[in-house]
């Protein structure tokens, strides 16, 4: 390929992202579920025939992005490429085939040009409810998680599957955003398919096969190259969860070979019988996502770049949950991953990871109502979850980011958007003084929230919270963030359980502490004037700059 070749690819490459990134655009505004349009918990892009990953959209979370690589080609196994038609739409919510909970939903759809399947798109999105015990911890089974979808067409040939939509809408607390979210999650794959045709046009491109040649050559050949830059060997690391049942213990033994890199989780904790448990391919998401972070983050994250990552989860592990165990909240376990790996790779090159962060997202599921409260209700049924994070870890020169979510990367919601869709009141939203871990780079500050229903109506919380008797920790010297805390707003502030559905009483509020991110290096290299500024920022007390 001469030099003009490559720069016409190179371009054409950076149009396949703005097409999936419009995609991705699509579904955020037209979305009815809060957790989509204001939290961006979804994912977006495209893949050839063969089900591999050309582009991810820029908007979107790695735990969804990852673990739908691997989904469309269960909808091709079941629905082969030649069988489809435009104006199809599949989808489905199944744990192992799609990204890990019924609470995502996964649409593939094909994509025509000229009267001739050229690719595939593919996006998913977290929803309110799916009906079930709701999203929280507390089944015995994925059976009582919610309404389980196989991989069916949703739409055929442009008309609804109007049998599917009755289901949908009966088995759902929030029928009417279920209904309109997945309206949505179609209608973006059309717009990606719209703008990719219009692409191929313009380019004289009768399909994807040569410029995904292009893009999975170069991308494999920059990941094996970053790879081989590495000093070889084993590094282990363990990182503890505060579980549900009993404590969780992740272990990895990370080896850096020849073009590869391979992460062997033996000696990690077994199955627990209630919705912590992780499906292998939310594991191995967050956990490329881990690597990839520090090992190559400017390749681009398709399916080549990915491959040279391999992950062995042993049987019986609670990162390799078989069906029909239990996985509503994997995300709490299954986020703690990219911390592990930077634990291994900091022995490698510890210049280019972070400290521990508060890790899972503080994602509180509300509801209230007669569901809550029968007869002697004092506000309407509500169903609502508010995407919330603490401190992330500090970085090797700079401090950790405040309230911001990382692995996820989804974005907090605003507190005005929640109180507009259901009857509660958020009372505080601050951050958390002195919750960030000292160091020469301290870690970012956690939060603190309190929330209440109206006219301080009696409302249940379904907690899914970590990093409460496990601090995030330091690196290299730095100091652990604060850990979190789950209380009462009484005067003894009564202590909540960290997981469960749990009723706040009338005249209640839940309060919230949010972890607060590890620190990195000696506290006592930390520049003097930084201390000072967090201490008239209010962050830092007095006390605990001494």
């Amino acid at each position: 390929m001469n030099a003009l070749e490559k720069i016409q690819r190179q371009i054409q490459w950076n149009r396949l992202i703005a097409v999936v990134e419009e995609q991705a655009q699509v579904m955020i505004r037209t979305a009815f579920s809060t957790t989509v349009r204001e939290a961006g918990d979804l994912s977006a892009g495209v893949f050839d025939l063969q089900g591999r990953m050309l582009a991810q959209a820029v908007t979107g979370t790695p735990g969804h992005v990852n673990s739908m690589m691997e989904s469309v080609g269960h909808f091709l196994a079941k629905f082969p490429a030649a069988t489809m038609r435009e104006g199809d739409h599949y989808i489905t919510n199944d744990p192992w085939l799609g990204t890990g909970h019924l609470h995502d939903l996964t649409v593939v759809s094909p994509a025509f040009h000229r009267g001739k399947i050229v690719g595939l798109f593919a996006n998913t999105a977290h929803i309110i409810d799916i009906g079930g015990l709701g999203m929280g911890p507390e089944g015995r089974s994925v059976f009582e998680e919610g309404l389980y979808i196989p991989i069916v067409k949703c739409f055929e040939a442009g008309k609804p599957n109007e049998t599917f939509f009755d289901f949908i809408r009966v088995g759902s607390r929030t029928p009417v955003e279920l209904e309109g979210d997945i309206y949505s999650l179609c209608a973006c794959n059309d717009a990606g398919a719209k703008r990719l045709a219009e692409m191929l046009d313009e380019y004289a491109l009768e399909g994807l096969d040569s410029l995904a040649a292009y893009i999975f050559d170069a991308s494999l050949t920059a990941t094996q190259a970053a790879i081989n830059a590495l000093p070889r060997g084993t590094f282990h690391n363990s990182i503890n969860s505060d579980g549900y049942e009993a404590p969780v213990t992740l272990r990895a033994a990370l080896t850096v070979a020849q073009d590869e890199i391979v992460v062997d989780y033996a000696g990690t904790s077994g199955l627990s019988n209630r919705g912590i448990n992780v499906p292998p391919a939310y594991c191995r998401a967050y956990s490329c996502f881990g690597i990839k972070v520090v090992v190559a983050p400017d390749i681009p994250n398709n399916w080549a770049s990915l491959a040279p990552f391999r992950m062995v989860i042993p049987e019986g592990c609670i990162l390799n949950a078989p069906r029909p165990y239990p996985v509503s909240v994997r995300h709490v376990v299954g986020q703690l991953i990219p911390d592990l790996m930077m634990g291994c790779l900091g022995q490698a090159v510890p210049g280019r990871v972070v400290a521990e962060g508060s890790s899972a997202l503080w994602n509180p599921p509300l509801r209230g109502g007669s569901q809550v409260s029968g007869q002697d209700a004092e506000v309407d049924d509500f169903e609502i979850i508010t995407f919330n994070s603490g401190g992330t870890g500090a970085r090797p020169t700079k401090d950790g980011l405040d309230g911001t979510a990382f692995p996820s990367g989804v974005r907090t919601m605003s507190v005005e958007a929640t109180e507009n869709v259901a009857p509660v009141i958020f009372w505080r939203k601050e951050l958390r003084p002195d919750s960030a871990g000292p160091g020469k780079t301290r870690g970012g500050f956690g939060q603190i929230m309190e929330i209440g229903a109206k006219s301080n109506a009696e409302f249940a919380v379904n907690a899914i919270f970590d990093r409460v008797a496990n601090a995030p920790r330091g690196r290299f010297g730095g100091g652990d963030g604060a850990s979190g805390r789950v209380s009462l707003d009484d005067a003894n502030g009564t202590t909540l359980r960290t997981k469960g559905f749990q009723v706040i009483p009338k005249g209640r509020h839940l309060v919230l502490h949010l972890p607060g991110g590890g620190g990195m290096g000696d506290a006592a290299a930390r520049d003097p004037a930084l201390v000072q500024r967090d201490i008239e920022d209010g962050l830092i007390t007095p006390g605990a700059a001494e």
